[in-house]
């Protein structure tokens, strides 16, 4: 049986998870495979680090330039995570014609378009399963899957820190910085956790799949992103009143151009949205993962699964190893292409040109003519209001108004919004989340 031999660079809780995985289902992958895969080195920072999967000292090495120089190993596997070292270790391995294996969707994000270009002037491969949603095999189904489908919607819940957060909020009547500290405490989170919350890990991954839905690469600096830090206990049971969950959601809307010489530009979000309580999507709790497709000719498609940790991001990683050990089996080191621009022109759509309907929260005064001053400064913006709603029983010098309005851009509501925030009967700055309807 062909043998094929990988050098693993990092052996935290994603390298580790992989050689974990390795040594229980390598057999029955070379079953399957009819390959071989054998770990034959793996890099460390320090050898006398107490580990909770065990290594053999004999496969350890400080030198993780030694790994990859290695003539007998023909694959490596990049868990090192960030994205200077990372970046180099990449390149370097394109250079000895090695293909790699990745789960750093922040590398991607930010060198996504050099690295796939290194890898065809190399003639090597980049595979990056695990780089999005863990075990959701959500890169496979875009580029294999649904290759024969203009992808016109993606929709995903993708970070399982936000997704836990906002389902005990919701579940519980928890506040946000309760919950906080419980999914710190349970490892759901990151200390200091603001790549989570602040929305830039649903960011990187929202990126990297539009990019491959739509054949272009999405400059992250393009995207919008919107956390969940301002998501209080008041909205989430407000939303509930109206018939929605908040979620944290990655969203990728193609829109064609009415002028035939120009691309269609597509927008790239994230940002908390209302859902209506009926959705999928509005009913996947705690750290599990959900993506929706929706491609021209097969409809809506839904995934779903656990989107982090070691075991889940281990699974999709082993994905990327028999596709690697297949192409080198067959002679091709790329046999399937990692990303191909095919839509050169396209562009990322303005947050401001990109139209949505709102809720919006407002702390005002209750005093006759205070609504209609409201809707004065949203009828001037050509904004409509489809309900309103004072809820009764409040004490204190403010009361909360909520407003659910028609379709607008982002551009007019933030405006009108701003001079709402002005009025002197407005006693906080106003609340907007966007209402997703999934048209």
């Amino acid at each position: 049986m062909q043998q094929v031999n990988i050098g693993i660079i990092g052996s935290g809780t994603v390298g580790g998870g992989v050689y974990k995985a390795i040594q229980a289902n390598g057999a029955l992958m070379a079953s399957r495979l009819g390959v071989q895969l054998r770990i034959a080195k793996v890099a460390v920072k320090d050898l006398k680090k107490a580990r909770n999967v065990k290594i053999s000292p004999a496969l350890l090495t400080t030198d993780w330039q030694s790994v990859i120089n290695d003539p007998s190993i023909h694959l490596i596997g990049e868990f090192v995570g960030g994205t200077t070292t990372a970046r180099t270790i990449v390149l370097n391995a394109f250079r000895q014609g090695k293909s790699v294996i990745t789960a750093n969707k922040a590398l991607l994000s930010a060198h996504g378009e050099e690295l796939f270009a290194a890898a065809q002037r190399y003639g090597t491969n980049l595979y990056y399963e695990a780089s999005v949603a863990g075990g959701i095999p959500i890169i496979k189904v875009l580029r294999e899957g649904l290759i024969g489908n203009r992808i016109t919607r993606i929709y995903g819940i993708v970070n399982g820190t936000c997704n836990y957060i906002l389902s005990r909020m919701k579940l519980e009547g928890a506040d946000f910085a309760e919950v906080l500290a419980d999914a710190q405490r349970l490892g759901y989170a990151e200390t200091p956790p603001d790549l989570d919350i602040d929305g830039h890990d649903a960011a990187h991954k929202t990126g990297i799949l539009a990019s491959l839905a739509h054949g272009f690469w999405a400059d992250p600096k393009q995207t919008y992103v919107e956390g969940i830090t301002a998501i209080t206990q008041q909205d989430i049971r407000f939303a509930g009143q109206l018939g929605y969950t908040i979620k944290l959601l990655g969203i990728v809307k193609k829109f064609d151009s009415k002028r035939r010489a120009q691309s269609a530009k597509v927008q790239v979000s994230v940002y908390p949205a209302l859902l209506p309580n009926s959705h999928v999507l509005a009913n996947v709790n705690g750290v599990f993962n959900a993506i929706l497709v929706r491609g021209d000719i097969v409809g809506d498609t839904l995934y779903y699964g656990r989107g982090a940790g070691q075991d889940a991001t281990a699974s999709a990683v082993l994905s990327d190893l028999a596709d690697a050990a297949l192409d080198l089996k067959c002679g091709a080191k790329s046999r399937i292409c990692p990303f191909v621009p095919h839509e050169r022109d396209g562009a990322v759509l303005p947050i401001g040109e990109v139209v949505s309907r709102y809720y919006v929260r407002l702390s005002v005064i209750d005093k006759p003519g205070t609504l209609a001053k409201i809707t004065a400064i949203l009828g001037s913006s050509n904004i409509g209001i489809s309900s309103v709603i004072q809820p009764e029983g409040h004490e204190g010098e403010s009361v909360p108004l909520i407003l659910m309005i028609h379709d607008a851009t982002n551009a007019n509501m933030t405006k009108a919004l701003a001079k709402i925030g002005r009025l002197s009967a407005v006693k906080a700055p106003p609340v907007m989340i966007r209402v997703e309807s999934f048209e």
